[in-house]
């Protein structure tokens, strides 16, 4: 089970709470004083935020829940996806005073689509400006309309505040799940249906993802939280694994230990994953093997060392030297798309000692892999970026944990190069000017958008030895990180049409060295646009601030696609540079009067208008 929240809405005091409530813990932890069980980097416990997901495993009864407690700010979306992958069902956090927000609506969008079985459990009822009924109506309209109050509040807005459950047998639960079953429709009409009816068509329908239950109460107090409990144990599905199967498992998170090893947190969904024991890995297209040297099961709020680890567990791996989050063991399962827009930013970042900087941020980028480390022609190193809170925290690691000092150069929009044309070269053994010992050629054409690199061949594969064409792509997918104009080169076609080699003098690095050169020629030829990131964006205002918002989209470079005007909102949705976001994000409170809500999601690579940049250096 995960939770899930925008950030400060509560998810994990609600952890702390579940906690305390399972016996795990004897006091509740507060994120203020940093005493939380979930947020143990020093950093977390510092700025009161999840950072990295945090794995705790406890027993309701006799179910056993495997809790992922995830990051809440936007700047690390990237967590929460990978915890996404290994959920059987949710818990959506709201405020009750902050309501429903640009967070809270991407993720319930994306549980929705994943069709994992939600509850929502709505925070805070003891502050004040907590609200009820409005908030309810907020959830139907912003969120979902699938979702129904299982309990009013007495007291809103005060310490006194109390969650008071409703019947099962009540009119908008019963009028809700018979929209999606004709039979229960008729007993409901016939007033025929018994609790147990309710019951089991309540948990068949969130088991469905098509109703979602609401529950209202305070981390911080307590109440609200057994009615909840109740629930995850009643209404989300258990998992459905079983021992004898053959073993699946999918790796959602890998850390460094104190000798620098790396720990694999894997969820079991099949079968039955036994230490010293060698499996296939799965990684894209690739497979290898492994044998984890020892397992530790996630269990009564801590880990212990065992030798086998069954179906439907999380579990602590060592001695996966490969591994790489996202991985496969056994049998392939789960998801390969991504769920959240990549990083769009990045930012160069400096130190003493460069050559330590960058093996560091390889490491950094085993434990989130879109931080994407790059080095360019000039030595630079640069990383990939959500947002400016990353930069603190990726600085605090490198400090803490590699004792690095760095600074950061201006966050700046991440662009791509695409093909204009085609262009082709070649580049025999032996002509001037060729000191390899082998010669290449290849055309480049643009392929369709999100093809990323097009690798072909238009030679016989026999007529080359294995290793020196694994040395020709690999080089054309790594010489494709810069282009023309220093950014990556992506939906491009690349057809080998030419290999020359001697048995005698030729080895791969010949290739390595050689490719380059003579893509470069072809790149020349073919000629790039650059393209930079866009979102799609859907903004909701009040109808006095619809003039002042669209000169200020005017400014950022927006497009508007559409505009629907009420009496009380105007929704407004368009594409706007992702670059241009902050900005206008941060004008948005003061021409709204605090009213406006936008959301934004990627929505591809547009041609940059103008001169391309150059301020990064050019492809070799």
């Amino acid at each position: 089970m995960g939770i899930l929240a925008h950030v400060d809405a509560g998810k994990t005091s609600l952890t702390e709470r579940l906690l305390y409530a399972a016996g795990v813990i004897d006091h509740v932890g507060r994120v203020d004083d940093g005493s939380t069980t979930t947020d143990s980097m020093d950093l977390e416990r510092r700025r009161g935020i999840t950072i990295r997901s945090a794995v705790v495993s406890f027993e309701l009864g006799d179910l056993t829940v495997n809790l992922i407690d995830t990051p809440g700010h936007s700047d690390f979306i990237a967590e929460v996806e990978r915890a996404l992958s290994v959920l059987d069902g949710a818990v959506l956090v709201i405020s009750a005073v902050e309501g429903v927000q640009v967070q809270t609506r991407l993720l319930m969008r994306t549980l929705t689509r994943l069709r994992i079985p939600t509850l929502l459990f709505v925070n805070k009822i003891d502050r004040m400006g907590a609200r009820y009924d409005e908030l309810l109506a907020d959830i139907g309209r912003l969120l979902t309309p699938a979702a129904v109050a299982m309990g009013s509040v007495t007291d809103l807005g005060t310490r006194g505040a109390q969650y008071e459950p409703f019947p099962l047998i009540h009119k908008a639960l019963g009028e809700l799940l018979a929209e999606s079953n004709d039979r229960f429709l008729s007993g409901y009409l016939d007033d025929s249906l018994t609790a147990e009816d309710y019951r089991r068509e309540l948990a068949d329908q969130v088991g469905r993802s098509l109703v979602h239950p609401v529950y209202f109460g305070s981390a911080m107090t307590g109440e609200g939280v057994p009615e909840l409990i109740d629930g995850i144990r009643e209404w989300l599905p258990r998992a459905t694994g079983t021992p004898e199967e053959p073993m699946r498992a999918s790796v959602f998170k890998v850390e460094r230990g104190t000798a620098g090893e790396k720990i694999a947190s894997a969820r079991v969904f099949a079968g039955t994953l036994q230490a010293r024991q060698s499996i296939d890995g799965h990684h894209g297209g690739a497979q290898y093997e492994v044998k984890p040297t020892s397992l530790q099961l996630f269990e009564h709020g801590g880990t212990r060392s065992v030798d086998s680890v069954e179906a439907g567990r999380i579990v602590a791996l060592r001695g996966l030297k490969r591994v790489q989050i996202g991985d496969q063991l056994g049998m392939p399962v789960g998801r390969d798309e991504q769920l959240f827009a990549p990083p769009t930013l990045e930012t160069v970042i400096r130190a003493g000692d460069r050559v330590k900087l960058f093996q560091a941020l390889q490491q950094l980028a085993e434990q989130d892999p879109l931080i994407r480390v790059r080095k360019g022609a000039l030595g630079e190193i640069s990383v990939n970026l959500y947002g400016e809170v990353q930069k603190e925290v990726i600085a605090s690691l490198l400090e803490d944990e590699y004792g690095l000092t760095v600074g950061f150069s201006e966050t700046t929009p991440i662009h791509v190069e695409r093909p204009v044309g085609v262009g082709t070269a070649v580049r025999e053994m032996g002509e001037p000017g060729n000191l390899c010992c082998a010669g290449v050629g290849f055309r480049i054409s643009a392929a369709p958008i999100g093809t990323g690199i097009d690798y072909r061949l238009e030679v016989e594969l026999g007529g080359l030895p294995r290793a020196f064409h694994t040395a020709i792509e690999e080089t054309v997918r790594t010489a494709f990180q810069q282009g023309l104009y220093g950014w990556e080169v992506r939906d491009c076609r690349v057809d080998l049409t030419l290999t020359q080699y001697s048995s005698v003098g030729t080895a791969a690095g010949d290739f390595r060295r050689l490719v380059p050169l003579v893509l470069l020629d072809a790149l020349r030829e073919a000629g790039t646009t650059v393209c930079e990131p866009v979102n799609s964006f859907e903004l909701e205002l009040p109808p006095d601030a619809v003039s002042a918002v669209i000169a200020k989209l005017t400014e950022a470079g927006a497009t508007l696609d559409s505009t629907q005007v009420a009496p009380d909102r105007t929704a407004l949705t368009g594409r706007i540079p992702a670059g241009r976001v902050h900005a206008f994000e941060a004008q948005l409170p003061g021409i709204t009067h605090g009213e406006g809500i936008l959301l934004t999601t990627f929505h591809g690579y547009h041609p940059v208008g103008g001169r391309p940049d150059r301020h990064r250096s050019a492809m070799p």
